[in-house]
């Protein structure tokens, strides 16, 4: 499984914000420390914000801190956000269906992985990561 550029920066962005000790996180505090090019990380920022995941406050001391508690942030919601609910659920080897009569090689061990895959990601919360670093 390959995450998107654009997941992956999104997972980096939230995981930062709930494992480092700012009360309100602002673009440019974000980009000094993740090393995201800034006018993609405000992109990012954006969506993460119409997702729910976060909220911003404009002005001088303004910036951006989590809507809901991060308990209530899953990997897996993340994921879905940026990817789509598709994600998961497409062919390892890129086919959008299996018309291969038998299936391919990968297709039950990729099942597997799968199915693993979405069991961590929708049981992993942010919290959970937070206390595990």
């Amino acid at each position: 499984m390959f995450l998107s550029k654009t997941t992956t920066y999104a997972i980096r962005i939230l995981i930062f914000m709930a494992t480092d000790q700012q009360p309100l996180f602002s673009a440019q505090y974000l980009y000094e420390k993740l090393n995201i090019s800034n006018r993609y990380l405000r992109r990012l920022l954006t969506d993460l914000s119409k997702h729910g995941f976060i909220t911003s406050s404009r002005g001088r001391n303004g910036g951006f801190v989590f809507a809901r508690s991060l308990e209530t942030i899953y990997i897996s919601e993340i994921i879905e956000a940026v990817e789509g609910t598709h994600f998961l659920g497409s062919c390892i080897m890129g086919f959008t269906d299996c018309k291969l009569s038998p299936v391919c090689a990968m297709h039950n061990p990729w099942l597997e992985i799968r199915n693993n895959m979405n069991h961590t990601f929708s049981k992993t919360s942010l919290q959970d990561i937070k206390n595990s670093g």
